[in-house]
């Protein structure tokens, strides 16, 4: 017999017949949209020694590189750091092979101008401005100049290229970048308005230079799979974050899910810190089993416990 509340839970039951369902709501982690207008700002625990280091970072006005296993929490404390701060929108750059500090800084549409401009041209109206079609990367907006600086994640550093980590030594450095395109203007356009990687409008960029007036805070996320250059990692403060402990991991699930679900999820903590070694399951896995168990979803059914806390290395 299938009890009232697992057939409540089974909003798909692979039967072929369509049926109007109502979507419960989705894990606090799991919500979106801006701050204040339906998402969530979650607690973010840390131990003091650690918050010591993220705060060592800010005052030296340096970049933060964070490393550890997958799950311990490291791109989430760019965007604490970024609510306790007050620093806005918290920017990001996901780190692939194929990224490059360029793209990063600004992106220059020069298909789209030529176009636009032809159009223009043979409508009789007047050319667009040549910032139309600049729009500024995540790095290059974080270093626009403003009131309070901006907070950049660059997300998952070992992704990149070998050459990545020392391509950006100048704009740590120093703090600003130059847009050729801009730059190549004559002498009487100094000022041309930009767009942004946030989509928040635009900015003015004073004879094609962007020279940040605070450093922006940046996370630097990496996974500890490959070393960097002594260069790079001169500028950076590191924090290496542990797997959390079982003390941790109690907190972490009261403070997203409440005391009830943890007083009732003594059996998925052991189950979870009993599979867990470093790297092969993450806390938000405990997390996604908590919260199920707490909707009345029966997690000792065949292979759904082990599809929530599988293993994130070795073969599927």
């Amino acid at each position: 017999m299938t009890s009232a509340a697992e057939a409540d839970w089974r909003l798909f039951r692979g039967d072929g017949v369509p049926r109007a369902v109502a979507l419960p709501a989705a894990p606090p982690w799991r919500r979106f949209g801006p701050t204040g207008a339906g998402r969530q700002e979650l607690p973010y625990l840390i131990e003091p020694k650690h918050a010591d280091v993220v705060n060592a970072a800010l005052h030296l006005r340096r970049p933060l590189l964070v490393t550890g296993p997958a799950g311990t929490g490291k791109s989430s404390l760019a965007r604490a750091v970024a609510h306790e701060l007050r620093l806005g929108e918290l920017l990001r750059w996901p780190i692939n092979s194929r990224s490059t500090v360029k793209e990063a800084l600004y992106q220059y549409d020069a298909i789209g101008r030529l176009r636009e401009t032809t159009l223009s041209r043979d409508r009789g109206e007047r050319e667009p401005s040549i910032g139309t079609f600049v729009r500024l990367g995540p790095l290059g907006t974080a270093l626009v100049p403003s009131q309070v600086p901006r907070a950049l994640l660059i997300d998952e550093m070992d992704k990149g290229d070998v050459d990545l980590p020392n391509d950006l030594l100048t704009v740590f450095e120093e703090g600003v970048f130059e847009i050729p395109e801009l730059t190549r203007l004559p002498e009487d356009v100094t000022d041309i308005e930009v767009q942004t990687a946030d989509h928040r409008g635009t900015v003015p960029v004073h004879q094609g230079r962007v020279q940040c007036a605070e450093f922006p805070v940046v996370v630097i996320t990496s996974n500890g799979e490959r070393d960097f250059p002594p260069a790079f990692l001169r500028r950076c403060i590191r924090l290496d974050l542990p797997v959390p402990d079982e003390e941790r991991l109690r907190r972490i699930v009261a403070a997203h899910l409440g005391q009830d679900a943890l007083r009732a999820a003594d059996d998925l903590l052991e189950a979870f810190l009993r599979r867990r070694v470093p790297g092969e399951l993450a806390t938000d896995q405990l997390l996604n089993a908590v919260f199920l168990r707490a909707g009345g979803v029966d997690l000792d059914a065949e292979g759904l416990l082990d599809a929530v806390l599988h293993q994130l290395t070795g073969s599927m």
